[in-house]
């Protein structure tokens, strides 16, 4: 029976990792702040707070948990430009969430270590792209996300 506790818990965390992926791009456009800007005033800690709390927090709505996140972490508006297309259809916080947890799915092998990594990707320069609706980055392969992500990480592209 530990083999299926260790795939529940496994889940578990990946469901996690999902919906705190989701709501961190969803603070971000709530505030107009770059991902990246979300995460620092959150820090590690904080980042871990919000998985210990995802199983509990799924249930509220995204707007109750980031007014209450934005609060506990001082998160003020910022000047990120507004989440805009050239007459496509914008993906929900959701969808990039999962973009987001593919991501560090493909870069962790140990689920206790995503809050960690999230971080780290959510401070790279690959936010950026993931976030730039005015291209299809956010729809490219997993495997092209994650090469370009470690592109940028050994400083071989300038963003």
């Amino acid at each position: 029976m530990p083999s299926v506790r260790k795939g529940a818990v496994y889940m578990s965390r990946k469901n996690d990792l999902f919906y705190v992926a989701s709501l961190i791009e969803y603070i971000g456009r709530a505030t107009s702040n770059s991902r990246d800007d979300v995460v620092k005033c959150i820090g590690i800690d904080g980042m871990h707070r919000l998985f210990e709390n995802a199983c509990v927090n799924h249930c509220l709505s995204f707007k109750q948990v980031s007014d209450e996140t934005i609060e506990d972490h001082g998160i003020s508006n910022g000047t990120s430009p507004m989440v805009t297309t050239t007459g496509f259809k914008i993906p929900s916080h959701t969808e990039i969430g999962r973009v987001y947890a593919r991501l560090v799915e493909d870069l962790e092998s140990d689920p206790e270590c995503y809050p960690e990594r999230l971080y780290e990707v959510f401070r790279s320069q690959i936010s950026d792209a993931i976030s730039d609706f005015s291209t299809s980055f956010y729809f490219a392969p997993r495997g092209e996300i994650k090469y370009y992500y470690s592109a940028f990480n050994v400083g071989r592209f300038n963003h």
